[in-house]
C-alpha cells in the first residue's frame, strides 16, 4: 500500500488573508509599544496573582466544607498555617487589591494582546519541536489571562454567564496562567529590554521605528505596509490609560467606600443601599427562599461543643453584649464597615462546654452551597469575632443576616454566615 505523505507547508508562500505580513496594517504597532505594555503588565500581572492567592488563603479551603470541593492546594496556600485575624481589614485589602489591580491591567492586557496579534499568524505556525513548545506556553498564557479576567469582571458583576463553580474555576485557572507567565517571562525578557532601549521613538508618531535584534524566522510587528495615521502611539497610550484609570475607580470606589463609594457607578455594590443602614449587601433575604416564620418567635440557635445549649434570641440578647467595628469583605472587592454588636463566640463555646484549640462549623437557615463555613481556631479564639445581634446600634434587618450572624476580623464575607441556626464547635489538634 503506497505511504500517503502530506505536503509540508512552504515557508516562502504563506496562505492569504492573516498569514501575510502585509495584512496588518496598523503604523502603531511596533516592538517598541508592544515593549512598553508589557513593562506594565511584568509589574501589574505578578500584583494580581500574588493579591489572588492570598485571598484564596483566607478561605482556609482545608477547614471543613470551605473547600467548595477543591482537594489540590497551592505552595502559597497559607491556610496550611493559619489565617490570621489582625489587622480586621487584611482580607479587605489583599482582595481589594487583587480587584483594583486586576481591572486596572485589563485595558493593558488587551492593547498588548493588539499589539502582538500578527505573531499569532506566523508562517509556517511551527518550525520546530522547541518552537512548537513556546506556541504552546503562549496559547496557555494567552487563554488563560482571558479567562481569568473576563470571569472576574463577570463575578464582580454578579453576571454568573457559565456553567461552572467560579472560586474552584478561577483558583484552578489562575496556577496554569502563573505557570505560563514564569515560563513566558525568561522568553521575551532580552527582548523586551532591547525593544525599551528605543522607547523614546514610540512616542514621537507612528512612523518607521528602527528595530532592535529579533528571531530572523518571526514575524515582524512593524507592518511592511502600513496605512494612514489616524491615531499617534501617543494617543493610543493615553487612551488605555485613561481606561485603566476609570476602572481604578470602580475598584476603589467599592472597596474603600464611604464617600467614595458614587465613584463605583458602574459596579453593583458601589451603590447604596435604601434604609437606615444603607450599607450593601450580597444574597438578600428574599433571595433565599425562606419563609418569615423561620425567623420568628419558634427561632432557635443550637450550639454544640461538649454539650448542646439552645438560646432564643432574647436570652442571647441578655447575655454580654460587646461592640466592635468591622469590615464585610467579598469576593467581589466591595467592603465595608461597621458597628457590630453581639455575643463572643468564645463565651458561647465556654457555655457549650468547649475548650482548647477549636475550629467552628455555622449553619445557616438558607441551604446550599454557603450555607455553612467553617472557622479556624485563630478566628475562634478573637474575641472579636461575635455572634452578632445588632448592627449600627439597629436589630439586624432580615438582609443583614436577623436574627443572628457571624462577624470576624479579617475573614471573607462569605463565611459571616447570615440567618445562623447551628453552631458546632470541634476540638482540633495543635
Amino acid at each position: 500500500m503506497p505511504r500517503i505523505r502530506l505536503p509540508l507547508p512552504d515557508p516562502e508562500k504563506p496562505p492569504p488573508g492573516p498569514f501575510r505580513p502585509e495584512f496588518w496594517r496598523s503604523p502603531l504597532r511596533s516592538p517598541q509599544l508592544t515593549a512598553m505594555l508589557g513593562l506594565v503588565l511584568l509589574i501589574g500581572l505578578p500584583a494580581v496573582a500574588l493579591t489572588g492567592l492570598l485571598s484564596n488563603d483566607a478561605y482556609q479551603p482545608g477547614l471543613g466544607g470551605n473547600a467548595l470541593g477543591r482537594d489540590v492546594h497551592g505552595p502559597l496556600d497559607f491556610y496550611l498555617f493559619g489565617w490570621p485575624t489582625g489587622p480586621s481589614w487584611l482580607y479587605a485589602f489583599t482582595q481589594g487589591a487583587h480587584v483594583i489591580i486586576g481591572l486596572a491591567v485589563f485595558p493593558v492586557v488587551l492593547a498588548k494582546l493588539w499589539s502582538v496579534i500578527p505573531r499569532l499568524f506566523e508562517w509556517p505556525p511551527v518550525r520546530s519541536p522547541a518552537h512548537a513548545l513556546e506556541r504552546l506556553s503562549l496559547a496557555l498564557l494567552v487563554g488563560s489571562a482571558l479567562f481569568e479576567f473576563v470571569t472576574g469582571i463577570l463575578n464582580i458583576q454578579y453576571w454568573y454567564a457559565f456553567p461552572f463553580d467560579f472560586t474552584q474555576a478561577h483558583y484552578y485557572g489562575a496556577w496554569v496562567f502563573i505557570g505560563a507567565l514564569l515560563a513566558h517571562i525568561p522568553l521575551k525578557l532580552p527582548t523586551m529590554r532591547r525593544s525599551l532601549a528605543l522607547r523614546k521613538a514610540v512616542l514621537d508618531g507612528a512612523g518607521p521605528l528602527a528595530s532592535p535584534a529579533v528571531d530572523a524566522h518571526a514575524r515582524p510587528l512593524t507592518s511592511p505596509n502600513p496605512g494612514p495615521t489616524t491615531l499617534t502611539r501617543r494617543g493610543l497610550l493615553t487612551a488605555v490609560g485613561g481606561a485603566s484609570l476609570i476602572l481604578v475607580l470602580q475598584g476603589v470606589g467599592q472597596s474603600v467606600g464611604g464617600p467614595l463609594r458614587s465613584l463605583a457607578f458602574l459596579l453593583p455594590r458601589g451603590r447604596t443601599r435604601p434604609g437606615p443602614l444603607g450599607f450593601p449587601v450580597n444574597k438578600t433575604w428574599i433571595g433565599t427562599g425562606l419563609h418569615r416564620g423561620a425567623v420568628g418567635v419558634k427561632w432557635r440557635l443550637t450550639v454544640r461543643g461538649q454539650r448542646t445549649v439552645v438560646f432564643t434570641r432574647e436570652q442571647l440578647l441578655a447575655l454580654p453584649q460587646h461592640t466592635y467595628d468591622l469590615p464585610i469583605a467579598c469576593v467581589e472587592g466591595w467592603s465595608t464597615t461597621q458597628s457590630w454588636t453581639g455575643v463572643r463566640v468564645q463565651d458561647l463555646a465556654a457555655l457549650a462546654g468547649a475548650s482548647g484549640r477549636m475550629m467552628l462549623t455555622t449553619v445557616s437557615l438558607e441551604q446550599g452551597t454557603y450555607g455553612s463555613a467553617t472557622l479556624g481556631h485563630e478566628q475562634v479564639s478573637d474575641p472579636e469575632t461575635l455572634l452578632a445581634l445588632r448592627v449600627n446600634g439597629l436589630d439586624l434587618p432580615l438582609d443583614h443576616g436577623y436574627p443572628a450572624r457571624i462577624i470576624s476580623p479579617a475573614i471573607p464575607g462569605v463565611h459571616c454566615t447570615k440567618w445562623v441556626s447551628e453552631m458546632q464547635f470541634q476540638t482540633v489538634e495543635a
